[in-house]
């Protein structure tokens, strides 16, 4: 495989998505497009005060033809990389490696799809849900979405307009630590996965494909109901972990 391009990008905006997670806009230094397959990730190299180090992030914006990306960093508290680019400020410039990675989502010949993810795992979903809207695609998605509580739901406003205002994307949030006033779906993802993964299977669409990402625990716990009780093929399930 060839090496993954280098390149420079300067932070154009950063903006929280929750207490404890910061979206990165970047944009490269040398304005050419940011060309890159929904899914993929781009890897950070982080001048630390010991030493440099890498860190991998999710693209989280769909491949538009211009310079710009997004990336969604959860701060952990005992992380050397997380907490520096949560401090990072706008026109800060870094060195950048990719895009990288293989989980990705092609849209030629279009199928439905089930995206599951947890926390930033949602990352990589919203860029295919939203890649294959500017494409026009008219092929059935839903997003399964788990989250503790409903402050850590990230781009929720912005889900919620995309399911309004396309009939075939359907967009499903699940607490694991629900409040009093939650009416929405309860407890870890893998309790809904074939419940919506049927529903997808009931269209007239063709066979549904599964996009996993997350932990690893819960990637694992997918997978298994995926592949060991639910039968499905290993071709309809792709996933990718980030711990």
């Amino acid at each position: 495989m060839p090496t993954p391009p280098s390149f420079e990008a300067r932070l154009a905006r950063a903006r929280p998505l929750s207490p404890n997670v910061r979206e990165l806009s970047f944009e490269r230094l040398d304005g050419a497009p940011f060309a890159f397959e929904p899914g993929q990730w781009v890897n950070l190299v982080l001048p630390l005060a010991e030493g440099e180090v890498r860190r991998a992030y999710s693209i989280a914006s769909p491949p538009d033809r211009t310079p710009r990306f997004d990336l969604a960093v959860t701060h952990v508290t005992s992380g050397p990389g997380s907490t520096y680019l949560h401090g990072l400020e706008a026109g800060t410039t870094l060195k950048m490696v990719g895009p990288q990675g293989f989980f990705t989502r092609r849209l030629d010949p279009p199928h439905p799809a089930l995206l599951v993810g947890t926390g930033t795992g949602v990352a990589p979903l919203r860029s295919m849900l939203r890649a294959a809207l500017d494409k026009e695609s008219s092929s059935p998605l839903c997003l399964l979405f788990g989250v503790r509580t409903r402050e850590d739901v990230l781009y929720g406003e912005e889900l919620e307009a995309l399911a309004r205002t396309h009939p075939h994307v359907r967009i499903e949030i699940t607490l694991s630590r629900p409040d009093p006033g939650w009416r929405g779906r309860q407890g870890y993802v893998q309790l809904h996965v074939r419940e919506l993964y049927e529903a997808l299977a009931s269209t007239s669409h063709g066979t549904p494909h599964i996009y996993v990402c997350g932990l690893e625990r819960m990637v694992g716990t997918v997978r298994e109901l995926l592949r060991k009780q639910m039968g499905l093929p290993r071709e309809l399930v792709h996933s990718e972990r980030y711990d």
